[in-house]
């Protein structure tokens, strides 16, 4: 748990949450490896973690008519997974490995357990997440107002 947690340590996501809190990460969280390729996520599944990316690069990709638009691409230091957090914990979009990835993977289910027991947990995690949402959610509209200002998917300039 020693290595975990100076990684947590050394992230900026993590860096304002009490030291108590960041061990509480450390103990759901494991190291894993995914080839290029892998798909991390898929809309509207179950979402039972998130990731702390290491090494490597992630699409995060929403479906389309025709395909898959890519509305962000994430790499060291970003954090992969939001929907764990909120009911009814489905994936909001899709999450492929461009490149083959290093992360942290942490389980929702026992991290959802620990923010109940222990509320100034839950809200620092809760505000850091809510901020991550505001980002992507950001991210999604300015890739569709791009997209639509274009003549839509498919339309040339």
């Amino acid at each position: 748990m020693n290595e975990l947690l100076t990684i947590i340590d050394q992230q900026p996501f993590f860096e304002d949450l009490e030291p108590e809190h960041r061990r509480l990460l450390a103990a759901c969280a494991a190291k894993c490896g995914y080839p290029a390729g892998t798909r991390l996520m898929r809309d509207h599944e179950p979402a039972e973690t998130f990731w702390l990316i290491r090494e490597g690069q992630v699409a995060l990709e929403s479906p389309l008519r025709e395909g898959r638009a890519t509305f962000q691409t994430l790499g060291p230091g970003d954090i992969l997974g939001w929907s764990w957090l909120l009911p009814p914990y489905r994936a909001s979009y899709d999450a492929r490995a461009i490149t083959d990835l290093q992360t942290l993977h942490f389980d929702a289910g026992v991290l959802r357990e620990r923010m109940e027991a222990d509320p100034a947990f839950g809200y620092v995690l809760m505000k850091h997440f809510a901020a991550l949402i505001v980002q992507r959610l950001q991210a999604a509209r300015l890739q569709a107002l791009d997209i639509y200002s274009h003549g839509g998917p498919g339309h040339g300039a």
